[in-house]
């Protein structure tokens, strides 16, 4: 719990200096008005979301969503993301933001919502560099299920199911290295705390089942509205993805979400700031990281994206359905999670995930 470098009794007095204020800035007077591009997905990113933090500072966020993790780390490396203010690195490649040297440390007595962050994300360490500085925040976190219809699946699928020939043509993977290379291992039989961390033995076994995989599927899907159409017109009948696609359909398809036994995917997006941020946007862009911990963007998120903050400022005001809805009415639960890791060799798992799809 010593990662952040904030102590609760030092994020409370920050935020007693800041006239009792849940985030940094507020006033229009408090930062001169700037504009403020956010790299985030578009679950994350919605305009509404963030008026709250306009109204109270003067800053305006512009969006400029992704669609994958890897395109956005490209981006920063190379220098081509120039005009983003605010990122979204995921934290299971946090390190290899922090080591590439794209991102700025963080000024934490800047965010004194840290204070009511949930011990288990405060005790996470990837997010920090050699030189002991903080680069990232987590700030919102939930699972990847298998979301599946009812009507058509036999019983609660695996991670099995979704190489199972009865379903041929109606499956759905996505097309992202990181965890469908780890799906196949799950599939395997590879151990869950073994699994980012796999053998050339394994990582060759892997390569053979995906590649058996491919002719079963309907799609790789890289945007989780094309998915949500494709559940939506029977096309998808199974698959290893977000959550989106239960929560768009629930209500009109018999659609429900597995968590299998192998292994649950937990997922944290974190907060970053490019090592190219002018500095007379630093501090604003510090101001918008604390409202992404705070009461009114965690309210908004739960109730509206069934998405959890990573910060307690809300669970109380929630009902018991509602936390449920984003996996809080059980604090346990975080510690079942499979954190996804890149592994040191993750550029022969997206070699071996390009050769499947060219096969």
């Amino acid at each position: 719990m010593k990662t952040l470098q904030i102590s609760r009794r030092q994020a409370l007095i920050t935020g007693a200096a800041a006239g009792a204020a849940l985030f940094v800035g507020t006033g229009r007077n408090a930062l001169a008005a700037t504009e403020l591009v956010w790299s985030t997905w578009e679950t994350n990113g919605r305009e509404d979301l963030v008026t709250d933090f306009e109204k109270e500072t003067g800053n305006h966020i512009r969006q400029a969503f992704l669609s994958n993790e890897d395109a956005q780390f490209a981006a920063l490396k190379t220098g081509a993301a120039k005009d983003w203010d605010i990122v979204n690195p995921a934290l299971n490649g946090a390190q290899r933001y922090i080591s590439s040297n794209v991102l700025k440390p963080l000024d934490l007595s800047k965010m004194p919502n840290l204070a009511h962050m949930y011990p288990d994300f405060q005790a996470i360490d990837r997010v920090k560099g050699a030189d002991g500085k903080t680069y990232m925040i987590p700030y919102l976190w939930g699972l990847n299920p298998i979301v599946y219809r009812t009507d058509k699946i036999a019983g609660v699928p695996t991670y099995s199911t979704l190489f199972d020939e009865k379903y041929k043509g109606k499956i759905a993977m996505r097309d992202y290295p990181l965890e469908s290379v780890a799906i196949a291992g799950l599939h395997l039989g590879v151990p869950r705390d073994k699994v980012f961390s796999m053998t050339d033995a394994e990582l060759a076994e892997a390569k053979k089942v995906l590649i058996a995989q491919k002719p079963l599927l309907r799609t790789y899907w890289s945007t989780i509205g094309d998915l949500v159409n494709l559940f939506a017109t029977d096309e998808v009948e199974l698959a290893f993805c977000w959550r989106v696609p239960y929560d768009a359909l629930h209500d009109k398809k018999p659609v429900a979400m597995a968590k299998p036994a192998a292994g649950i995917f937990g997922w944290c997006d974190c907060f970053g700031i490019p090592a190219s941020l002018p500095d007379d946007k630093y501090e604003a862009a510090l101001a918008f990281g604390n409202y992404l911990l705070g009461p009114e963007y965690a309210k908004r998120i739960a109730i509206e994206q069934n998405y959890a903050t990573t910060t307690d400022v809300v669970r109380a005001d929630l009902t018991k359905e509602q936390q449920a809805a984003i996996f809080i009415d059980d604090l346990a639960v975080m510690k079942s999670f499979m954190w996804p890791v890149a592994p040191p060799n993750y550029s022969a798992w997206v070699k071996l995930w390009n050769e499947v799809k060219a096969a």
